[in-house]
């Protein structure tokens, strides 16, 4: 399907080897590669409906230059909707092939420009066609999927019940606050330069899986998360979190973590009963990280902080 929506019909294919392939394997997506194009095909259960609206929200003028649009051609259609072709029951959408953030030059991670994109989709208002359509964004509801998913594949695991303690301190997260546009999973692999006949455009936020209304301040919680942890270090995190100030973002006030203790919370404990879970189905110890991120739960099990740390700490 990927090779159909990169040629003509007839047409044939000199895309260089390289150039083709599968980039991404999981159980919530496959991501396949074919010259200056990328085809997904969606987990099996996502929701139609959400999809259809996620998808043309990513195709609005309102958010050109924030969100990668998808390709106007698609795929052949088997079992058409109006969002894709399917494969197997799965949705299938095209994207143009762009440039992600290198994992091997940390130095060189767009944080600032990525701080700057978020700051203005939350900004912007709901397309007045969309509004009504548009699902809530998926962020909370991920961190009770990965808990889940921990309790039923590792529930004996050493670590489980120091997640499950942590995730005790954030009932109802999310359960209210601002219904603003928000991506809903954002890290740095969400980041692709946009391509350009010359060299490489400007950085573009992907993945419209998650993508809906609610509180802003999830799109920060997983840096947060990492700087409260010690893993992102605080200048990063300054800057990360200064140019999204600067570009008016409405998540934080003047004092961040007002609005991002509780999202912050439930990210470590996603990445901690993630990790949990694909170190024992694996059949593996925890790695160095992953075992910061499980001291970390047990920090927030042992106490509440009336105040998390400053960007100075």
């Amino acid at each position: 399907m990927a090779r159909a929506a990169a040629h003509r019909p007839g047409e044939p294919c000199h895309c260089a080897s390289g150039l083709i392939g599968v980039l991404a394997d999981r159980e919530d997506g496959t991501v396949v590669r074919h010259g200056a194009l990328v085809a997904k095909a969606h987990a099996p259960d996502t929701d139609p409906e959400a999809h259809r609206a996620r998808l043309a929200l990513a195709a609005h003028p309102d958010v050109d230059g924030v969100l990668l649009p998808p390709l106007p051609l698609p795929v052949p259609r088997q079992t058409g909707t109006e969002a894709g072709s399917e494969a197997d029951g799965r949705t299938v959408t095209v994207w143009p092939y762009g440039s992600p953030v290198a994992p091997d030059d940390p130095d060189a991670a767009p944080w600032e420009d990525a701080a700057r994109l978020l700051a203005l989709l939350h900004r912007t208002a709901p397309p007045p066609a969309l509004a009504a359509r548009l699902p809530a964004m998926r962020a909370p509801l991920k961190v009770s999927l990965a808990v889940d998913r921990m309790r039923r594949t590792a529930p004996d695991h050493p670590a489980a019940a120091t997640v499950l303690s942590a995730w005790r301190t954030t009932p109802d997260a999310g359960a209210s606050g601002p219904r603003l546009l928000c991506h809903g999973d954002f890290h740095l692999g969400q980041l692709v330069r946009e391509p350009r006949p010359v060299g490489d455009g400007p950085w573009r936020l992907i993945d419209i899986d998650d993508l809906g209304l609610g509180d802003p301040a999830w799109d920060l919680a997983r840096p947060a998360a990492w700087f409260a942890a010690g893993i992102l270090p605080p200048e990063v995190w300054s800057r990360f979190l200064g140019a999204y100030q600067e570009a008016g973002g409405p998540a934080v006030g003047a004092d961040p973590w007002v609005q991002l203790d509780v999202p912050a919370r439930a990210l470590t404990v996603q990445t901690a009963a993630l990790a949990v879970a694909k170190s024992t189905a694996e059949r593996r110890p925890l790695d160095e990280v992953e075992g910061v991120m499980i001291d970390t739960c047990a920090r927030i099990a042992g106490y509440r902080t009336e105040s998390a740390p400053s960007a100075s700490t």
